[in-house]
């Protein structure tokens, strides 16, 4: 069995909120003959949870047969500067050699951002062990805080942030992506067509089998759903709007709104569905992934949306929720003006601009009115789009054979003992 260390800052179990895509993903990859273990900040930011004990700086972990090693960090809320100093604690803590100790020395080290220090330890750890070194970009940084406003191209931040992201980008032996896109971004930079590998976000489809479509007895609303971060990126302010207007339209049956999770624009999403006298619009606090499948049974669709910044999605979106979503058999709106859209390739529910409350409400109001049988004809097209493109243990598949694929050039002798 070969040994990959994944480094992920954000990574995750299935008892807590967020993504679990390198949890799902090191579950599978045994079958392939890998055995991963996660490197990951004990500061759980969806719970505000903290799993180490005081006087802890590392503990390994094995969640249902998956290795995490929980790295100190400190607790912040936001996006300020208590999350960077939390990046920041995190590379450097994972740097000693006597905190990676605990862990099978690897044959590839695997740096996934969102943020580039992660990569950036595992590229240390990579040249270290003298193994290959992989990738994976989750998130187009800097480009991504650029296009949402949150740097200036010309700052001083941004130029140490895309000098950060070349040297990844040369120094890894194969970059993954998740945006179905991402190479014409990175191509451009001189970095091969080649090392650039598609490996999307996807769902345990499994979880979702036992899903059956809702009958909807009078007088009970029309559930739409949202499961997921409610912060700047996710267009929610543009929900809102939607289902006002939905509030005023006569339609029968009611509709009803549940927005399922947290994030640091909750509070303030709140206040405007007072301000705007909302009583179709619930909140609800975040779930445990793994109740996510019983939650999304009690939908009957779901609605997701992004900021309207065509730049920002021109390489293409690929969001754990939305294929949540969809292996739930449930009719999908979606309001993107991303580079793809799974919705609409998947014929799955309807698609809107981004932007555009009024095309949403029109697509939540033409969905409630529909039969049970034509909802469930968008949910099941869905769960089969899924199915061929996004189920994990084919993704899983994919990993394996990448990593297999790095390690061929033999004769690279470890130089460092863990």
């Amino acid at each position: 069995m070969k040994h990959v260390w994944i480094f992920n800052h954000y990574a995750t179990e299935p008892g807590s909120s967020g993504g679990t895509r390198h949890f799902e993903l090191a579950g599978l990859l045994n079958a392939h003959g890998w055995q991963a273990s996660l490197i990951a900040a004990s500061y759980d930011a969806h719970n505000s949870r903290r799993r180490l004990v005081e006087g802890e700086h590392a503990r390994l972990e094995v969640v249902d047969g998956v290795p995490f090693l929980w790295i100190r960090t400190p607790g912040y809320r936001g996006n300020g500067l208590g999350r960077m100093r939390n990046m920041l604690a995190y590379a450097w803590r994972v740097l000693p050699t006597s905190t990676m100790r605990v862990l099978p020395r690897p044959d590839v080290v695997v740096g996934s951002s969102v943020h580039l220090l992660a990569a950036w330890a595992a590229a240390i750890w990579a040249r270290r062990c003298n193994v290959p070194f992989v990738f994976e970009v989750r998130d187009l940084w800097p480009q991504t805080l650029v296009d949402m406003g949150r740097l200036r191209e010309r700052s001083v931040m941004t130029r140490l942030l895309r000098q950060l992201e070349l040297w990844l980008y040369r120094r890894a032996d194969k970059i993954v992506v998740l945006l179905p896109f991402a190479s014409e971004y990175i191509a451009p930079l001189g970095i091969a067509k080649e090392k650039i590998v598609w490996i999307p976000n996807g769902v345990n489809v499994s979880r979702f089998s036992s899903l059956q479509p809702r009958t909807i007895p009078l007088p009970e609303p029309f559930t739409l759903m949202y499961l997921g971060a409610h912060g700047q990126a996710n267009g929610l302010d543009g929900v809102l709007q939607a289902m006002k207007q939905v509030q005023e339209a006569s339609c029968a049956p009611p509709v009803l709104l549940r927005l399922v999770g947290d994030g640091p624009q909750k509070a303030a999403l709140q206040a405007k569905a007072l301000e705007m006298r909302l009583d179709n619009v619930r909140f609800e606090p975040a779930v445990p992934k793994a109740e996510v499948p019983a939650l999304a049974a009690q939908a009957d669709a779901f609605v997701i949306a992004v900021l309207d910044l065509p730049g920002l999605y021109r390489y293409g979106i690929s969001m754990n929720k939305l294929f949540d979503y969809l292996a739930a058999a449930r009719p999908v709106i979606i309001a993107s003006d991303a580079a793809n859209n799974p919705v609409r390739d998947a014929k799955a529910g309807f698609a809107v601009g981004a932007g555009e409350p009024g095309e949403l409400a029109a697509a939540i109001l033409k969905l409630a009115a529909m039969s049970p049988e034509e909802r469930c004809r968008m949910g099941q097209a869905g769960r089969a789009y899924v199915e061929r493109h996004h189920d994990f243990s084919s993704l899983a598949a994919r990993l394996g054979g990448l990593l297999d694929e790095v390690c061929i050039p033999l004769g690279r002798p470890g130089t460092v003992t863990t």
